[in-house]
């Protein structure tokens, strides 16, 4: 379908626990391992990045200018944007997941078969609709549902489409803004949204 392959972390675990502490070395030596590694495997470099968790602030970011990316999905938020960086700078743009991920949602008020229509009901035409799916649920455990998911999509005429065809041609149209910690409901701790 022509979707991105970018960096989400060498230690997935290791990043959602620790990324929020780990000095500006570590951070960097972190995603040095992760885009080495995925570089090898995709025989290309890699282009953009998704800190695993959306644990990401203005200094993670930072850490990340380093690599290049064209783009990153960092954080939370609801319309892409040019990261203001610790140094005043601005980084590689942001394309913050907009839409709830199934863990967030599912609960004794939405029931796993009522996902489908509660999350496509959110896709709202002239915004920004980023919608995450992990692996090891719409992969594995939700599989006949992502499936249903995708048709149902498809009938309501909603289109997937890369993170990178989202981007302007001339990135510096896009307003800036800075990834801070908050919180989510449904998620746990802390995680990079727009602010």
């Amino acid at each position: 379908a022509g979707h991105e392959v970018g960096l989400h972390a060498w230690d997935h675990h290791g990043w959602q626990a620790n990324a929020g502490r780990w000095n500006t070395k570590q951070l960097t030596e972190q995603i040095r391992l992760g885009v080495d590694c995925l570089s090898d495997i995709l025989g290309h470099p890699v282009l953009c990045s998704a800190a695993a968790g959306w644990r990401a602030d203005q200094r993670i970011v930072q850490a990340k200018q380093a690599f290049g990316f064209r783009y990153n999905s960092d954080c939370r938020g609801t319309s892409l944007f040019r990261p203001v960086l610790v140094d005043g700078s601005t980084g590689a743009p942001q394309i913050p997941v907009s839409l709830p991920t199934f863990d967030e949602v599912i609960g004794p008020q939405l029931q796993p078969q009522a996902f489908n229509g509660y999350i496509l009901d959110r896709f709202t035409a002239q915004q920004l609709n980023v919608y995450t799916l992990h692996a090891e649920v719409e992969g594995i455990i939700m599989a006949d549902g992502f499936r249903q998911l995708l048709k149902q999509a498809h009938a309501r005429g909603i289109r997937f489409s890369p993170l990178g065809t989202l981007l302007p041609e001339s990135v510096e149209q896009l307003p800036c803004a800075q990834v801070i910690r908050g919180t989510l409901p449904g998620r746990e701790g802390w995680l990079g949204v727009q602010q």
